[in-house]
């Protein structure tokens, strides 16, 4: 070995007149070292048996139940422009009370009479209405009249062709008559004729039976002429039948035409009143919503509209309010795989931030400051934070929440699971498992019952 150092290793050093060295040749220090690791050895095996209560961990703040009772932006229905401030922010107001008046900012609506000269359309258009329905009433009577009137020309016409139908049946007997008569003269004459050839009958006699048999010959044209007019007369009264039908139809066609006309004029005047009625109604809220009001009773957190002449349009927010009335509520998050182990009705424990507590989470007995919830709803939809929303209302069995919490501000939660060894709990947190799946009480039954 080559020796470069300039140490000397031949010289032998005295270590006995240290203490360190005498404590560590002293072998009972290593009798009372062994004692103590023994006793934190038992204590900490006993330790891993002790009762350990799982729970799920979330984070969310303080809300409401009602969604009435949340912050809300109150909004303009029209476009406008803001003229008059009635409140300030910090101020507590009441339903109804006026927040802000706003001007108008369409031409069309800047007529300071609007609602006037609308009224006044109305009344035109209704007017105009009345004036139909009259005409239609006046053509109604028309018709009516005209249906008589009808009625009575055809019972003259049917007179008279009743009467044409007698006059010629008359004349039909009065030409058979004839007939008969010349007949009767024609044997006659020809009698007379004989017995004047005879010598028995005059020439005289003989002339005048000629004439009595010219006259009948006479007398039959003449009776069938009569037949042929009274004929005659019964097509035209025939014909009389069907031009009155065909006149008075025409007429009552054109007036229930003009009826019909009459009564379409009063029913699109009766649309356009309606329609005028309406855009009145809608000028009357238009007016009202100008006018700003509070929906209910409320304290104004924030002027979102800002100045005097700032315009904005419809849909836009003008102040923002906060219900006086509020039921407290927390609205916590909690991880995908967790999510089994939560159920509606489960008491929580609750720490809300700015409010002191102390939590030992696996001994909830030993807590300070935490307070008991309910869960009241898991929402199914996951939430963009990647975790599920759950809403828990206060325990009225438990504590009063704090009056000094308000809405918005931070909350932790633990819901209280199965009692576990400690050993198995570090075990189950060390391989990353979740804990320990069950079901509360209803559920076991209802799942034993399927």
């Amino acid at each position: 070995m080559l020796n470069i150092s300039k140490n000397n290793l031949d010289n032998e050093e005295e270590f006995n007149e240290f203490n360190s060295m005498q404590n560590v040749k002293n072998r009972v220090r290593f009798l009372t070292f062994n004692k103590v690791l023994v006793v934190i050895i038992i204590v900490g095996l006993v330790f891993l048996f002790l009762p350990w209560t799982q729970n799920v961990r979330g984070k969310g703040n303080v809300t409401t139940l009602d969604p009435s009772q949340r912050p809300q932006g109150i909004q303009s229905a029209i476009p406008g422009r803001i003229e008059k401030w009635y409140v300030g922010e910090g101020d507590i107001v009441k339903k109804g009370d006026t927040i802000v008046y706003i001007s108008e900012v369409k031409s069309e609506y800047f007529d300071p009479d609007l609602l006037g000269q609308t009224q006044k359309q109305i009344n035109s258009k209704a007017f105009s209405q009345k004036s139909y329905e009259t005409k239609a009433e006046a053509l109604l009577k028309n018709i009516e009249g005209l249906k008589i009137e009808r009625e009575l020309k055809l019972e003259q016409a049917q007179n008279k062709l009743i009467q044409a139908n007698l006059k010629v049946i008359s004349d039909s007997i009065d030409l058979e008559a004839a007939k008969t008569q010349i007949s009767i003269a024609r044997k006659q004459f020809a009698r007379t004729d004989t017995l004047e050839s005879e010598g028995l009958k005059s020439r005289v006699d003989r002339e005048d039976k000629e004439l009595k048999l010219q006259l009948s010959q006479a007398k039959l044209v003449s009776q069938r002429q009569k037949l042929l007019e009274s004929r005659n007369e019964v097509l035209n009264a025939e014909i009389e039948i069907n031009r009155v039908k065909t006149e008075y139809t025409n007429k009552i066609a054109k007036a229930e035409s003009d009826r019909a006309s009459a009564l379409s004029s009063g029913f699109t005047t009766q649309a356009d009143v309606a329609k005028l009625e309406n855009t009145f109604n809608n000028y009357r809220v238009r007016d009202s919503i100008r006018f700003i009001r509070a929906p209910q009773d409320g304290f104004i957190n924030r002027a979102i509209q800002r100045g005097i002449g700032e315009t904005f349009k419809e849909g836009a927010e003008i102040v923002s309010i906060m219900p006086l009335e509020i039921d407290l509520a927390v609205e916590t998050f909690v991880q995908p795989i967790d999510l089994p182990l939560l159920h509606a009705g489960e008491k929580v424990r609750i720490i809300f931030d700015g409010w002191p507590a102390i939590f030992f989470s696996g001994w909830p007995n030993m807590s300070f400051g935490t307070y008991g919830g309910i869960v009241v709803a898991v929402e199914r939809n996951i939430s963009p934070n990647g975790r599920y929303r759950v809403l828990i209302k206060p325990d009225k069995e438990d504590q009063e929440w704090p009056d000094v919490i308000r809405a918005g501000s931070g909350a932790e939660t633990f819901a209280l699971l199965k009692d576990v060894p400690i050993w198995y709990e570090i075990w189950r947190q060390i391989n990353g498992f979740p804990p320990d799946y069950y079901l509360p009480e209803g559920e076991e039954k209802k799942s034993d019952k399927k």
